[in-house]
């Protein structure tokens, strides 16, 4: 095969020391655009707001003689704008620098459709995480008395303060009530009601509220129930509120949520459908090194929030569409340049005529490995290094194009699950390109074509 049928990256750069692009060639898809007057100015001039991230890749080019991956988003002159994945790599005896680009729309959209059945899939799942979710908050912050009573043998599996003090004054524990028969704590003539009751909530899922009497001098209370399921026990919902105190009972002692939130080891924000940031604690802070809670509020999370394929853009979709996102993977940009790796759970819900998302962002940088392939590559483009000089530029350009390539139809293969029709899809080949590449790397999937072929 020619050399003119070698495999080409979308944009490659031909950079001096000082990060001035000195020749640009494009893949035949982006033959149309008009890059002539990137010639002679910086690259970072011509990729808008990832300015800082070409300073640093040729800052760790310049030291390291290869730079670390980094996504940006690359403006082209006719408008248009890709996300894309760039590595630099140093030319012998400082001659300057090679910028190797490849276009990740394709992947972008495939991660946006992972997301989407992701979501599809584990519906049932966060469907009951959603209901055991409501029922802490209820029993947790409710001002009514709020108790969950085990169907088997109505004893009192878990039930918050207000609870405790309607059943037994407020010298008592509110664990002091786990465990214990709930028809023995209200009054003797009102157990065969509360039976009754309890009997049509686990028959119908829900029963009518009742009139019972509390404590010592009998207070009347209103008793409702329904059935929900705690770790695979079916249980009883109970809500009381005392008759003739509007709004329900007082609440003797009221949880200091905001200090609460601001404890929390993990970044905690809460945004509105545009991505305004209603509310934030100090750990979302100190992850987007910012000063205080106060200076996030009223800014919005795609500020730092920007990967292509993971952006603000494609959570609030899926948050609309599937009422909430677990685990997922993206990256944060802080004030101060640091990249952090981090996964996000987000759910939606309703605060008056507004929608509010409650969103947790965990640092998983700590745990995350560097990958087996991506060292392999940084190693197989460093020892290149000891060719320049002895190898004409076109042939050392072609020979890290290949290597390049091979990184990429490997990540594709692995991102798709061996699945080759849509590995081909996310590279923007046919079939008929893909299997020609495997086999002119020698690549070996191993892993079953979902088309059989």
């Amino acid at each position: 095969m020619s050399e003119f049928n070698a495999p080409q990256p979308d944009v490659t750069l031909l950079l001096d020391m000082d990060g001035v692009i000195r020749e640009v060639t494009l893949a035949p898809a982006m033959s149309k655009e008009n890059i002539d007057a990137w010639v002679g100015r910086p690259w970072s001039d011509v990729v808008g707001s990832a300015a800082d991230k070409i300073q640093r890749m040729m800052q760790d080019t310049q030291r390291t003689g290869i730079s670390a991956f980094r996504q940006i988003t690359q403006k082209f002159p006719s408008g248009l704008e890709l996300p894309m994945e760039f590595t630099t790599v140093l030319l012998g005896g400082r001659a300057g620098m090679l910028a190797i680009g490849k276009n990740l729309q394709a992947v972008a959209e495939l991660q946006a459709r992972l997301i989407s059945a992701q979501q599809t899939i584990e519906r049932d799942y966060w469907k009951l995480r959603e209901i055991e979710t409501r029922y802490r908050l209820v029993i947790e912050d409710s001002n009514d008395a709020v108790l969950l009573v085990k169907v088997a043998d109505l004893r009192v599996a878990e039930a918050n303060r207000t609870a405790a003090n309607a059943l037994a004054g407020t010298g008592r524990r509110k664990d002091g009530l786990v465990g214990r028969d709930f028809l023995q704590e209200i009054a003797a003539k009102d157990r065969e009601p509360v039976e009754l009751m309890l009997r049509r909530v686990r028959d119908q899922g829900k029963a009518p509220g009742i009139v019972i009497h509390l404590g010592a001098e009998g207070t009347p209370w209103t008793l409702r129930g329904s059935l929900m399921t705690q770790e695979s026990t079916p249980v009883f919902l109970l809500q009381m509120t005392p008759i003739g105190k509007p709004g329900g009972a007082a609440v003797a002692e009221h949880e200091d949520l905001d200090g609460l939130l601001d404890r929390l080891p993990d970044a905690v924000a809460i945004i509105d459908n545009n991505g305004d940031i209603k509310r934030a604690n100090r750990a979302f802070t100190e992850l987007v090194e910012i000063g205080s809670t106060g200076a996030a509020t009223g800014e919005n999370l795609g500020r730092w929030l920007s990967r292509p394929g993971a952006d603000l853009s494609v959570l609030i979709s899926n948050i609309q569409r599937h009422g909430m996102v677990r685990l997922l993977s993206t990256t944060v940009q802080g004030e101060l340049g640091t990249e952090t790796e981090i996964e996000i759970s987000a759910s939606g819900y309703r605060q008056g005529d507004d929608i509010r998302i409650v969103l947790v962002l965990r640092n998983v940088a700590r745990r995350l490995s560097p990958s087996p392939e991506s060292d392999s590559l940084r190693t197989a483009l460093a020892s290149m290094n000891e060719t320049v000089g002895k190898t004409p530029l076109r042939k050392l350009v072609k020979s890290t194009v290949e290597v390049v390539e091979q990184y990429y139809v490997r990540a594709a293969l692995q991102l798709a699950e061996g699945n080759r029709t849509t590995a081909a899809d996310i590279l923007g080949l046919s079939r008929q390109s893909l299997y020609a590449k495997l086999d002119r790397y020698k690549i070996d999937d191993k892993e079953p074509d979902s088309t059989g072929q």
